[in-house]
């Protein structure tokens, strides 16, 4: 299994926000992309990097941007399994989309293998483990060699329009994903974050989503949750729970998650393992 990190994004947010704050607690963030914020003691992702490490992970990819390509290089000097790979873009309106760039990174190092993709603003509580989510992910595959392995979080009535929502039957096979719906269009509180684990026969599926939305809006191709949505009516999928999930998106949620950090996870020796 190899990972990659998808971190092309410009983090318009969240610049937006520590633009408006004003203050000077914030200043040091100013030109950090979202994956290096810090939090807790560490970069985000390097909280991910010590799971992957501890999880025998020997290959990660981080695809990023022209504008922070050279901050990850010089981040991914500390890890020999990093490489990163630029995608050429240089400002929010040219980026490629979460699904365009996975395929970029798995064309450009003809990857052949399962990969477990994270979205690089994303982290979980301290009850959360990636030896079980791989664990769950390699069942499933005993079973069917096609399927594929999503996560999924009790979120509010109030919380459905911001998220992904999965609906799932028997064995937590997922049978739809609702990108955004109201709460009175779906029974399902199921949030889906961005960490998917695709097994090597779903790759090709990913050009051929690319090829269908070709003409859509960059919307459409985007947010990763769209291909999962068209996914499931292709490949089984199956939704793994989880407790819940930080998305680093904006300065609030930032700050939330930092101060949660300092408070009851600093501590921990073996977050995420």
């Amino acid at each position: 299994m190899i990972v990659v990190i998808l971190a092309a994004g410009y983090g318009t947010r969240l610049l937006q926000d520590l633009q408006n704050a004003g203050k000077e607690e914030f200043e040091h963030l100013v030109g950090i992309p979202k994956p290096l914020l810090p939090i807790g003691c560490l970069p985000l992702i390097s909280h991910w990097m010590a799971a992957f490490e501890a999880n025998s992970v020997c290959e990660v990819y981080l695809v990023t941007n022209e504008q922070y390509y050279q901050t990850f290089q010089q981040w991914a000097r500390r890890y020999k399994s990093v490489r990163i790979l630029n995608d050429g873009t240089q400002k929010n309106e040219e980026r490629l989309g979460a699904v365009a760039c996975l395929q970029l990174v798995i064309d450009t190092f003809k990857i052949d293998d399962h990969v477990l993709v994270i979205g690089g603003d994303t982290l979980f509580l301290e009850d959360f483990s990636l030896r079980d989510v791989i664990s769950t992910f390699q069942s499933v595959q005993n079973e069917d060699d096609q399927a594929n392995l999503v996560l999924s979080y009790q979120c509010k009535d109030e919380e459905t329009v911001l998220y992904g929502i999965l609906e799932t039957g028997k064995n937590q096979r997922v049978t739809a994903m609702k990108e955004k719906p109201p709460s009175d269009q779906t029974k399902s509180r199921g949030a889906c974050p961005c960490l998917y684990l695709l097994s090597k026969n779903t790759l090709p599926l990913l050009q051929a989503f690319l090829e269908e939305k070709k003409d859509a809006k960059l919307e459409e191709r985007d947010a990763p949750g769209h291909f999962i949505s068209w996914l499931v009516t292709r490949k089984p999928v199956y939704a793994h729970p989880i407790s819940g999930r930080f998305d680093v998106g904006n300065l609030q949620s930032y700050v939330s998650c930092n101060v949660y950090f300092q408070e009851r996870i600093n501590a921990l020796a073996n977050y995420l393992y």
